[in-house]
């Protein structure tokens, strides 16, 4: 659990620090604290930060999960990410592709051999080096991934209608700070709307 230093002691009221102005009146020591609701602030702690992530969290992987079986070709989470990533950064070779997903290339192999039987993802040799295989998205894998983006929008917009107004800007700068915080930034194919 994350901590913060706090100060015991009183303020000197005729001291240097009178007026709570400075600090050089204040007396004893810098103690270590468990980090919870800052007095005065509304600060939520650390436990309830990441409770509210993981509440959020599990309601976009339902709509996302929704998005996948109601869309008409059948694939799973993992090959849809395959598809967003060819579909942004065009063809790729198997290794580059693995890195990006952050898997082994066999694991990338075999999860481009179903999307390549599903007509979604094509092979072809690299011109410059005729032992490396390209790999790239198909119109059909490119209309799979419009339409879960589609729908996931949809669902999305639903959303909204319990959402006030007024907290909506705030909503969107705690979102935004969220995706930073874990590297993940915005990808063309992905503007507007949802960020994966």
């Amino acid at each position: 659990m994350a901590r913060v230093k706090r100060r015991t002691g009183t303020l000197d009221p005729d001291g240097p620090g009178a007026g709570g102005l400075e600090t050089d009146g204040l007396e004893g020591a810098l103690v270590d604290e468990p980090r919870g609701d800052l007095p005065g602030l509304g600060v939520p702690d650390d436990n309830e930060v990441i409770e509210a992530i993981i509440h959020a969290s599990r309601a976009m992987v339902g709509i996302a999960i929704r998005s996948l079986t109601e869309s008409g070709e059948v694939v799973t989470l993992p090959q849809y990410r395959t598809l967003v990533v060819l579909s942004d950064g065009g063809a790729r070779r198997l290794a580059d592709l693995a890195d990006a997903l952050g898997v082994s290339p066999s694991t990338a192999t075999r999860m481009c051999d179903r999307l390549v039987r599903k007509g979604l993802i094509s092979r072809t040799r690299d011109e410059l080096d005729r032992r490396e295989v390209n790999l790239e998205v198909t119109a059909a894998g490119r209309t799979t991934v419009m339409d879960v983006i589609n729908r996931r929008r949809s669902d999305v917009c639903a959303l909204l209608t319990s959402i006030p107004l007024g907290t909506r800007r705030e909503l969107v700068d705690s979102l935004r700070l969220l995706s930073e915080a874990t590297g993940d930034s915005p990808e063309l194919h992905w503007m507007p709307g949802w960020h994966e």
